[in-house]
């Protein structure tokens, strides 16, 4: 067994083990604190709060989560922590005139307990059934769909910040989403909240997730608390040199954040440009065509300026602005980066591609202007927040007009706010629409639209029992229209569930009319039922032509 260099020293009881077992357990890169459970001597760990890692060996294989793209399969599969002596090799297999075929074995990577399957030649015409096998018993078995390129709409629903503090199985989002059948599930980032022990926390994701992207395919792209940061301004791989990451960079070892991308990565289409960025991080930001629509997959955060030492100060922290009466141009200082030089690239390029392409949207992290006023709780007013992406605003503007050059909408998470915005470039409403998703569990650190003097803005949409819609700036003088917002209640307690504003949201692109509808649906509505009801202010339907 290959040994990656330790920095750490194995404790009495994994030299024991390893000794009654012949070999010497695998070793983490990193300090024993960042993943007690991904190597080392997870068997002589305590139990994870998390979850249950000691599963029956014909359990082990935990789930499988995939995309199909240009002919091509990408297939990941995730498994429990294995003992030293365990085969590291993962079977993929095929349902062929009722048979099963082997088609593809891989290494399971020990660092994550993780690995990818690549397929090329894939029938997307074709529905197949597929199971992963590991050792003599274990297996996961799913449908691989095949490519709707025959229905006149796609559906994508969008899910995002899965709070560690309810630990439960999200069974009413699996009963909802399969109720609703979508072409393609994105979650958005912020699948784990548990910074320093993500194996766990992913496999909990996907025990609790799993049914909902068994039989379709699925997109995950990480975000700051996946990799271990409240905040993230990546600056191309840079190691970070604060606590919290604001001079820009990682805060954790980079094998962290590699084995983060590739357990929840490992499936998207190949990288457009697979060159890796500082300190050997990979990159995966691609597109992927679902039923001739086309959806560009962003890494947001991962090239963006940190805003430590890179503007004048305006606020308790580097990343935060309380004084409205600053100049907002003071903060767009030249030469700074949001997407980076690499991503709009690709942006431009993907933009002029139309071939097989009906229509397209941007999926990424967060929204590109700070839709929120409130931050944590009702009495935290923040004038602008660096960690959106209305900073930096040239960054800003370039992103959205290549965005709207693709007649594009865009679609996001972050926030734990549900927000329905048309963005200004210009001016108002000359922009693409945008749409933040709210939160899976709205319980870690809430946020509200609320403008100071409760007013409505000019140029209100009509039809919406929303008082504070129409056209504003935030903080960071960017124009935006509000369409639609769901608060979550001041009163967030535990007791009162429904009035966190924990939802998911569900696009429709109807190829034909070129339209695209926005619904947002709370958590605890049951889809199957005639009066259920979204959100105030959705469904919103928008015309592309």
């Amino acid at each position: 067994m290959k040994l990656i260099p330790p920095l750490l020293l194995l404790s009495a009881g994994s030299l024991l083990w390893a000794k009654d077992h012949g070999e010497p357990p695998f070793l983490a890169p990193f300090e024993l604190g960042e993943d007690t459970l991904a190597v080392n001597d997870w068997w002589n760990r305590k139990n994870s709060k998390i979850i249950d890692l000691k599963v029956s060996r014909d359990e082990t294989v935990a789930f499988g989560i995939y995309t199909t793209h240009a002919g091509v399969l990408k297939l990941s599969a995730q498994l429990y922590p294995l003992y030293p002596k365990e085969t590291r090799t993962v079977r993929l297999e095929v349902e062929r005139d009722g048979k099963w075929v082997e088609i593809a074995q891989q290494e399971v990577h020990e660092l994550g307990w993780s690995t990818s399957f690549r397929i090329e030649d894939w029938d997307m015409t074709q529905d197949v059934k597929y199971r992963l096998l590991h050792g003599e018993k274990a297996s996961f078995e799913g449908l691989i769909r095949k490519d709707p390129i025959d229905k006149d709409e796609i559906t994508l629903a969008a899910l995002s910040c899965n709070s560690n503090r309810d630990r439960g199985l999200r069974e009413e989002y699996v009963r909802n989403l399969n109720a609703q059948d979508p072409d393609l599930i994105f979650f958005a980032g912020d699948q784990s909240y548990d910074h320093k022990q993500h194996t766990a926390a992913w496999l909990k994701f996907g025990l609790a997730f799993k049914e909902t992207f068994r039989n379709r395919p699925c997109i995950t792209i990480t975000d700051d608390h996946d990799i271990g940061q409240g905040n993230l301004w990546g600056e191309n791989g840079k190691k970070s040199q604060t606590d919290v990451g604001d001079d820009g960079g990682y805060i954790y070892h980079a094998e962290y954040v590699k084995m983060v991308e590739r357990q929840q990565c490992g499936h998207l289409p190949d990288p457009y440009d697979p060159t890796p960025i500082g300190q050997g991080i990979n990159v995966y930001y691609t597109n992927l065509i679902v039923g001739g629509v086309d959806f560009a997959i962003l890494e947001d955060r991962k090239f963006k300026t940190g805003p430590k030492d890179r503007h004048p100060m305006k606020g308790p922290r580097p990343d935060h602005i309380r004084d409205p009466e600053y100049d907002p141009k003071v903060v767009d200082v030249p030469g700074l980066k949001l997407l980076g030089d690499r991503q709009l690239f690709f942006l431009e390029d993907w933009s002029d591609n139309t071939d097989g392409v009906t229509m397209k949207a941007v999926l990424s992290q967060t929204g590109f202007c700070g839709g929120a006023h409130l931050h944590g709780n009702p009495e935290n007013r923040l004038h602008a927040d660096m960690d959106s992406n209305g900073w930096p605003q040239a960054g800003r503007n370039r992103a959205l007009e290549l965005i709207r050059k693709a007649n594009a909408v865009h679609i996001a998470g972050d926030q734990h706010l549900a927000t329905l915005i048309q963005h200004g470039i210009d001016e108002h409403s000359d922009g693409p629409w945008a749409f933040v998703v709210p939160a899976i569990v709205n319980s870690y650190y809430g946020r509200w639209w609320w403008p100071e003097d409760e007013k409505a803005g000019p140029n209100a949409p009509e039809g919406t029992t929303l008082s504070w819609v129409g056209d504003y700036k935030d903080g960071f003088d960017n124009k935006i229209t509000m369409h639609a917002y769901a608060n979550p209640d001041p009163d967030r307690s535990k007791k009162n569930l429904e009035g966190r504003a924990d939802g998911w949201g569900l696009i429709r692109f109807h190829k034909v009319e070129q339209d695209v509808t926005f619904e947002c649906w709370p958590r605890f509505a049951d889809v199957t039922q005639p009066d259920a009801a979204q959100f105030p202010g959705w469904p919103k339907t928008i015309s592309l032509d």
